[in-house]
């Protein structure tokens, strides 16, 4: 199953959505094509609303590492809502719950992006 998206703004955050699995291939390439023509219509403060993600692997986990790295090069920032107990056990093991700023709800992360604006 492809990914898709969905976006909207909220002030001076873009909330994307993505739907589906972030996997090796297609859904990869999907997610950093996303995040590259956000960057490019002026959208640099990301919350990534993983609510309807229901795996990600080893790559994909990769692509959110490069956004993250390329939103901040940029002086914005991305941070994660909404992780499923497997999003978040694999960013745990992988040592990268710690380097995101990860929320409970879409609101809580959107707060906080916009008091760092």
């Amino acid at each position: 199953m492809a990914v898709t998206f969905e976006t909207k703004n909220l002030g001076n955050v873009c909330v994307l959505t993505p739907h589906g699995k972030i996997v090796i291939g297609d859904e990869v390439a999907a997610l950093r094509d996303k995040i590259k023509g956000l960057l490019q219509a002026g959208s640099k403060n990301i919350l990534l609303n993983m609510a309807n993600i229901s795996y990600i692997d080893s790559t994909g986990v990769g692509a959110l590492v490069g956004a993250f790295t390329s939103i901040r090069n940029q002086g914005g920032q991305m941070k994660l809502a909404n992780l499923s107990q497997r999003v978040k056990d694999i960013l745990l093991v992988t040592k990268l719950l710690t380097v995101f700023d990860v929320y409970d709800s879409e609101v809580e992360g959107t707060r906080s992006i916009a008091a760092k604006i």
